[in-house]
Formats: C-alpha cells, sequence, structure tokens
C-alpha cells in the first residue's frame, strides 16, 4: 500500500496555515484604523428605551 503525493495544498498545509493567519489577521485589524467609539447613553440611571428592552419588560410582568 504506497501513498502518492497530491499535487496541491493537503488537510495538513491548511490547518498550519489557517492556525497562524487567523491570529495574525485579528492582530492586524487591531492595529490599523481607529474604531469608533459607541454612543454613550445621556442618562446613566435609565435604561434604553428600545424595542428589545419594552419586549423583555413586557415578558416579565406578573
Amino acid at each position: 500500500m504506497s501513498k502518492t503525493k497530491e499535487d496541491g495544498a493537503t488537510r495538513r498545509d491548511f490547518l498550519k496555515l489557517a492556525g497562524t493567519a487567523a491570529p495574525a489577521a485579528v492582530a492586524a485589524a487591531s492595529l490599523s484604523g481607529k474604531a469608533e467609539a459607541a454612543e454613550q447613553p445621556t442618562d446613566d440611571t435609565r435604561i434604553q428605551d428600545t424595542a428589545h428592552t419594552r419586549a423583555y419588560i413586557d415578558s416579565a410582568r406578573f
């Protein structure tokens, strides 16, 4: 039973590349450009009035 070498990339080559490329892409994304700051709420004591929070409050009532 002899194995022949395939032309092209193998699964092992792909996994080696994926293991090194993913952290490099994350590092490059975090270092490039400025991130936009999220909009700060005007009143810290109140929750934001959104459809999501209204649905939660309605479902939490007894």
